[in-house]
């Protein structure tokens, strides 16, 4: 076993010291330090540096041009966009619903007397309470850290 310890003076918490030159460059490599990170990590954990995100692969093909904008209606765009917790971005989601399904019930069904009249004013009625209660529940859920 001592065959194999060249350096006996390194720290065990301590990276190794290796020259920039001979160091192969890793694609998880801290920029920092040079440190491999760990599997997940945001941090480097010797010395707390940031992560760099990858780059594109490439350009984006031709026909896939026309169809960016699609990118702002990604879940984890539009839950950035509005700062709310994903149970709150559905409970959001779920109220718009209910608001419109209170609007498309004036425009699918027609009245014809008083008693339908008022059937559609309370199917509007439940739909709205329905889209408040949700309202109600993504305010409730919203974290105390995300405003």
């Amino acid at each position: 076993m001592s065959q194999a310890v060249h350096n006996p003076t390194q720290e065990f918490w301590q990276p190794p010291v290796a020259h920039p030159q001979s160091l192969p460059a890793l694609e998880n490599a801290c920029a920092g330090c040079g440190s491999e990170f760990m599997v997940g990590a945001r941090f480097c954990h010797v010395c707390g540096g940031s992560r760099a995100t990858k780059a594109a692969a490439g350009p984006i093909p031709v026909w896939m041009q026309p169809l960016e904008f699609l990118k702002a209606l990604e879940f984890q765009s539009v839950k950035d966009w509005l700062g709310l917790s994903p149970a709150s971005l559905v409970a959001f989601f779920v109220g718009m619903g209910c608001v419109l399904a209170a609007m498309a019930v004036g425009l699918i069904y027609s009245v014809q007397s008083l008693a339908d009249f008022q059937a559609i004013q309370l199917w509007r009625l439940e739909w709205l309470l329905a889209a408040v209660v949700a309202f109600v529940a993504g305010i409730l859920l919203k974290h105390a850290g995300t405003r």
